[in-house]
């Protein structure tokens, strides 16, 4: 009888890499439904729960992000890297797994680390258009980075790099989406034009601003929007907006048929996170992108242009966005050439195979 088949993945803290991690999981127990998969996740974050959930085992480690400042959160993190550093030699001595796949978040450089000290094999899946520093440093000793961007050899010896793209939830390539459900289901109108926009599950400050600081001109605008608040503002937004008269603005705090969502948008409004893009790309949607500020060495500006520089995307600076965002979507809702060129160009990018692509990858290391 063939040995089980063992595989740690590792990473998280967003939605943007828990959900590809997932989809890669999956992908490996299509492919081989004996493997043993373990989920290592950073203490206290969304992929504790989030990873349970969708039915695999996950372990915590205490690790936090690097502090931009100093302080006291300076002597927290390198004493809670030492802990999980101490937890990941542990874990991988007692699961001795086949090979590690690291998807990015604080709980994947340790484990790496460690897996890379013990002669392990390791993929590390490289979401965005930057690198960062923790990646920069382990791809030089991983056996392969499946990146999703062109120019990655600027981080990452060129001989390792596979362009296979961004997982993205499975929900988006499988089902048909029927118009009339999705109008249904938000209760807009078939005759208007459709603006979808979201700042993820938490939300977007600047976003939601936007919105309000325009919604005089949404509301006269005739434009149905669907408004993704996020969990941390819906509340807020809510009652701001009994002080005003606007039926065409559908606000929601999270939106579980994004698939949905996107039939009926002529237009997506989102933030630059790369496992959005990769979805933006996938249905093929006119996308105007807000690049968070906060987010470690400005990766989301940098995800952004790359999709400009190839006319897929506009690009409004969070700085900017409450003067410009509204405007500029309803300037784009007129321009049916330009429109229709986003569309194509943004379609030119998806990679709707990744994830089974980086599972047969996975699979290749071990056989090596």
């Amino acid at each position: 009888m063939s040995k089980k088949i063992k595989i740690i993945i590792s990473g998280g803290g967003t939605g943007g890499h828990i959900f590809p991690a997932l989809s890669i999981a999956n992908e490996l127990k299509a492919k081989d439904s004996d493997c043993e998969i373990l989920f290592v996740g950073a203490s206290g974050r969304m992929e504790m729960e989030r990873v349970p959930a969708a039915g695999y085992e996950i372990v915590g480690l205490p690790v936090i992000g690097f502090p931009r400042k100093p302080g006291i959160r300076m002597i927290t993190f390198f004493i809670n890297l030492a802990r999980s550093m101490k937890l990941a030699r542990n874990l991988i001595k007692q699961f001795n797994p086949d090979v590690v796949v690291g998807v990015g978040g604080y709980a994947s450089g340790p484990i790496l680390r460690v897996a890379l000290n013990m002669k392990i094999p390791t993929l590390i899946q490289e979401q965005n258009s930057y690198a960062g520093i923790t990646n920069r440093m382990l791809g030089k000793r991983a056996n392969l980075i499946c990146v999703a961007y062109d120019k990655m050899e600027r981080y990452f010896p060129a001989e390792k790099i596979v362009h296979t793209g961004n997982p993205v939830r499975k929900s988006l390539l499988e089902v048909k989406v029927n118009k009339i459900e999705a109008y249904e289901f938000f209760k807009v109108s078939p005759e208007k034009k459709v603006i979808l926009l979201t700042g993820g599950s938490l939300g977007a400050r600047t976003l939601n601003e936007s919105v309000i600081k325009s919604i005089e001109l949404i509301s006269k605008s005739g434009v149905e929007f669907i408004w993704q608040t996020g969990s941390y503002y819906y509340n807020t937004i809510t009652e701001k907006m009994k002080a005003y008269n606007c039926p065409n603005l559908h606000v929601f705090e999270f939106i579980s048929r994004m698939d949905l969502a996107y039939a009926i948008s002529d237009i997506v409004i989102s933030r630059a996170g790369a496992g959005t893009i990769s979805e933006l790309c996938l249905v093929q949607k006119a996308t105007i992108l807000v690049p968070s500020p906060n987010v470690a060495e400005d990766h989301q500006t940098k995800n952004a242009l790359s999709l400009v520089e190839k006319n897929a995307a506009i690009l409004v600076t969070d700085v900017e966005a409450k003067d410009k965002l509204i405007p500029t979507a309803f300037n784009l809702l007129d321009d049916n050439v330009k429109l229709n060129d986003l569309r194509n160009n943004i379609s030119l990018l998806a990679k709707p195979d990744a994830a089974s692509e980086i599972a047969d990858i996975v699979l290749k290391l071990i056989k090596k």
